[in-house]
């Protein structure tokens, strides 16, 4: 691909000021976050009716099922939620009956997650319904792109993780 930004698919020149323009639709990280939205709130459709759960619900609790236990701040880096997000989840879903909260025995101020038999019953019942979803995305794909897509995950995450700006 050209240098000329004329040619560049995420930028063009009008002729009334010769300004760049940035059109979104085209901009790889706008794609991405839009295609996750997109992905996570069509998956939200098989446990926001049947549970009443929203997506940082849903991600508290696969968090928890697969992890067993872990503090509100280990969930908030392990998910990239926000701390008010977790928060919110972690109150919703105590309020439900599907965490409960234990004091961590490694340090008495901070409390550990856990999902209660309720909140664990909800999560194996999600389990195959998640990784069927998950399959029915993936059978999209051949397996040369299955594959591909793997790899520029690991090289757009190693290259987001290590850019620094000018």
């Amino acid at each position: 691909m050209s240098n000329d930004p004329v040619s560049q698919p995420l930028q063009t020149l009008t002729p009334e000021d010769d300004r760049t323009v940035l059109k979104l639709n085209q901009f790889l990280p706008y794609r991405l976050v839009h295609l996750a939205e997109t992905v996570s709130r069509s998956f939200s459709q098989i446990y926001a009716d049947q549970y009443g759960i929203g997506i940082p619900e849903w991600r508290l609790i696969a968090t928890l099922g697969e992890h067993e236990a872990m503090t509100a701040r280990d969930i908030g880096t392990a998910t990239s939620m926000h701390k008010t997000k977790v928060s919110r989840a972690v109150a919703a879903l105590e309020n439900r009956g599907f965490v409960v909260r234990e004091k961590n025995p490694e340090d008495l101020r901070e409390q550990v997650l856990k999902l209660s038999p309720k909140g664990n019953e909800v999560y194996l019942e999600l389990v195959p319904k998640a990784l069927a979803y998950s399959k029915e995305l993936e059978n999209a794909l051949t397996d040369g792109q299955s594959k591909a897509l793997s790899e520029i995950f690991e090289r757009l995450d190693k290259a987001a993780s290590n850019f620094r700006p000018d």
